[in-house]
């Protein structure tokens, strides 16, 4: 994949993960203290922040070095 292709994947999963917290904002288990921890919508949200962060880090892998 090329950077071009990385960085649009990880456009994509950052507008997945916004549509998540919408709807994780809009649950009655969200205003609970321990809410997070029992939502499905939350671990969604984490494995697509997982995802976006192992996709930033291969974009960096590939990213000429800039000389300072």
């Amino acid at each position: 994949m090329s950077i071009d292709e990385l960085q649009e994947e990880v456009d994509k999963l950052l507008e997945e993960r916004d549509k998540l917290e919408e709807k994780c904002d809009t649950l009655d288990l969200c205003q609970e203290d321990d809410g997070c921890s029992r939502c499905d919508i939350y671990t969604k949200i984490e494995e697509v922040d997982a995802k976006t962060e192992e996709l930033e880090k291969k974009i960096e892998s590939l990213m000429p070095e800039v000389e300072e």
